[in-house]
């Protein structure tokens, strides 16, 4: 792939990376010269192909435990760059919802952060340099019904990203979220066909009146925008960037 040298050097650890927008981050922060750890679920020949395209390497862990956690973090080893992109969703009403789902997307969503994170910051201090990017949500500014658990994670997140910047504001390590709105993923694109078949909607009114009906734009996020946001984080250019929670939502946060 395309490189330059803007991050070489840098050692980037990405949750959740084996595919979507972790994946695009991956390979955007790779094509920028960073040296990429991948975390992730998937088939072993297919991670074995990213990990060859990518000169990166693969660490498995299971992020919803605490020693999962820090599992990963010692096999990733010293980081200058942490992605916390690794998430999950459930859809239920409140006073049905799962107790082991509202469990299960805390943990991922939100702690998992946390532990990353407070295992990062003591080398990124040391070396006076650090990012830590945070995949949050349209749904860390606003909230739609029945995703009580996503909600409430994305909100923490939020929240967890400011209260790191300003702990961290004065080390040279920022911590910024990035909140994109539907973005055009295969997981994204394999509902379409039940949401039609389930609505007897055709496939143009599903997008646009159903996964883009709060998108001002119609158009969905792509990967690779919130990849190059995310490279932008990481320079030098964004060193006074910190505390901030940055839209790429089609607009749907503006209304």
């Amino acid at each position: 792939m395309p490189s330059s040298s803007t991050l070489s050097g840098k050692r980037a650890l990405i949750t959740g990376s084996t595919s979507g927008i972790g994946l695009a981050v991956a390979r955007a922060l790779a094509g920028h010269g960073a040296q990429v750890v991948l975390n992730g679920f998937g088939d072993a020949n297919d991670i074995d192909g990213l990990c060859a395209e990518l000169g990166a390497v693969h660490v498995d862990a299971d992020l919803m435990t605490q020693q999962g956690c820090e599992t990963l973090m010692a096999d990733a080893g010293p980081v200058d760059i942490l992605v916390n992109n690794a998430g999950m969703q459930h859809v239920s009403p409140v006073d049905e919802f799962p107790i082991d789902k509202w469990n299960a997307i805390i943990a991922l969503n939100l702690t998992a952060a946390f532990h990353t994170t407070r295992l990062a910051v003591p080398g990124m201090k040391e070396k006076g340099w650090g990012r830590i990017i945070n995949t949050a949500s349209a749904h860390s500014k606003t909230a739609s019904p029945y995703k009580s658990a996503y909600n409430a994670s994305k909100h923490g997140i939020d929240g967890f990203t400011k209260t790191v910047a300003l702990e961290l504001a004065q080390t040279g390590v920022t911590a910024n979220c990035i909140s994109p709105g539907y973005v055009w993923t295969p997981l994204i694109e394999g509902q379409i066909p039940d949401t039609m078949a389930a609505r007897g909607l055709s496939r143009d009114e599903v997008i646009n009146d159903v996964l883009l009906a709060k998108q001002p734009t119609k158009k969905f996020v792509q990967p690779a925008e919130i990849g190059a946001l995310a490279v932008f984080l990481c320079g030098e250019e964004a060193g006074n960037v910190t505390g901030a929670n940055w839209s790429i939502d089609g607009g749907w946060t503006a209304e």
